[in-house]
């Protein structure tokens, strides 16, 4: 498999990047051009890489140029070679040493390339990281979907619509067409990306390529990505809190470059973001790449559950310990009572929800599939599913995020205020249907209905 290419002993002075210094502080105060120089033990091979990119890609290569790694001595060639061997190497990038125009595309610098860098790749120098993500909800997430999506499942919208919308952040299973990555399947960075070499994920989805800034993933920007919109609207949520306010004010002032696991409440920051609080370290609580810790509630699911009783992906957390750590992290900057207040709160809301507002509506729809006055085939044709869906899916799933990262408008006008709207449409008309013993209006050409629902191989055949 791809392994790090071995560093040549020759020390090589190397010119990384060349900047504009500005106006100098000189007499004459005259412009000067300033060069940043770093002497290195880097391959030659690794030194045509630079070079070549240097010229053909000159964002790729000042977002390198600006990040750790370059600091570190981490060169392209480290990340992205491969063996000959290996599925996802790139038959065209042995094309860019056959070039006439350019020193550094001779034949002696031909090695296997890997357009791809995957998880199991950055597990080489960040091993927990790596460890801790394959567990979570992200790495996951394709699993997920397909077990629990009627949209998959019922093939209700086409391959095009997924590809543009649910697998961007989800995730393709990657695919080769002729030695080359399928456009079917390529470009994507989704969460839960299932790699040629087998491993779950992009860490380019929250370190975005080539800078892998630590700031750009402490940043509540980097989530709202994919948590934003009417189903997850999370980065919404955050910026109405009082948390999003302080962010909004005094963002700028934080230290967003501490080391990893360095990063402090009161110390580095006023405020916390989502990555304070879902995945850096805090208090006595270890920093983690995992995003199912520290749940006490699956709040995304139709009937909210504990965690690990998520059918679809049972956490392998005890909530009550996962809940206790989320509360150190909020008593870096809350006391006792007000943290423990709060989940009061949380949980008398998921509460209502789950009795109040599901458990009806869901006693409903399944009446009248028995009745067979709904059809149940297939989902989305017939209004009363779309109305059942949106109430658990839409309005639910704000009221409940609302009430558990605490901004009020989300939680009422966006969440209950519309659940009520929501459900007292759908009983109506359900129960119209059974007084009458009426059919419900089936959509004849549903558009686009057209998804292929085939589970992905790389997926379940594994779970066998």
């Amino acid at each position: 498999m791809k392994r790090l290419m071995q560093v040549s002993g020759l020390s090589v002075f190397f010119s990384l990047v060349v900047v504009t210094a500005g106006f100098c502080q000189s007499q004459n105060s005259m412009a000067k051009e300033k060069e940043f120089r770093i002497e290195r033990s880097i391959s030659e091979a690794g030194i045509a890489c630079i070079q070549c990119h240097k010229q053909e890609h000159p964002g790729i290569f000042a977002d390198w140029a600006n990040s750790r790694h370059a600091n570190a001595n981490i060169t392209c060639i480290d990340c992205h070679l491969a063996e000959e061997f290996d599925p996802d190497v790139s038959q065209a990038h042995y094309k860019q040493y056959e070039k006439s125009d350019s020193k550094y595309g001779r034949p002696e610098y031909k090695v296997p390339v890997a357009g791809v860098v995957t998880p199991k790749d950055c597990s080489r120098c960040h091993p927990d990281e790596a460890k801790q993500y394959a567990k979570s909800k992200h790495a996951n997430t394709i699993e997920i979907i397909w077990k629990i999506d009627p949209w998959l499942n019922d093939g209700m919208n086409s391959d095009v619509e997924r590809t543009t919308g649910c697998y961007y952040c989800h995730g393709t299973v990657l695919k080769t067409e002729d030695g080359e990555l399928s456009s079917d399947t390529w470009p994507n960075v989704g969460v839960g990306r299932v790699n040629l070499d087998g491993s779950l994920g992009s860490c380019t989805s929250c370190h975005t390529r080539h800078r892998f800034s630590l700031m750009e993933a402490r940043k509540p920007e980097a989530c709202g990505q994919c948590h934003l919109g009417p189903d997850h609207p999370q980065i919404e949520i955050y910026m109405e809190s009082k948390h999003g306010d302080i962010y909004k004010a005094f963002g700028d002032e934080y230290n967003w470059t501490s080391a990893p696991g360095t990063w402090s409440a009161g110390i580095d920051y006023r405020g916390p973001t989502c990555a304070s609080c879902h995945m850096s370290g805090s208090g006595t609580v270890k920093t983690s790449h995992d995003v199912t810790e520290r749940l006490s509630w699956e709040l995304q699911a139709p009937f909210t559950v504990r965690p690990e009783d998520f059918a679809a992906f049972p956490a392998k957390t005890n909530w009550e310990v996962e809940r206790n750590k989320m509360k150190e992290v909020c008593t870096q900057c809350h006391g006792d009572k007000w943290v423990n207040d709060h989940y009061i709160k949380l949980d008398q809301a998921i509460e209502e929800y789950n009795s109040v507002y599901f458990t009806p509506a869901k006693a409903l729809l399944d009446e009248l599939y028995e009745k067979g006055l709904l059809d149940n085939t297939r989902f989305f044709d017939e209004a009363l599913e779309v109305e059942y869906y949106e109430l658990w899916h839409h309005e639910g799933r704000r009221a409940r995020m609302g009430a558990a990262m605490m901004a009020p408008d989300y939680a009422w006008w966006h969440g209950f205020y519309e659940c009520k709207k929501r459900y007292n449409l759908f009983m109506k008309e359900g129960r119209e249907l059974i007084e009458h013993n009426k059919k419900a209006y089936k959509a004849p050409d549903f558009p686009n209905a057209t998804g292929d629902t085939t589970r992905p191989a790389q997926v379940f055949d594994k779970k066998q």
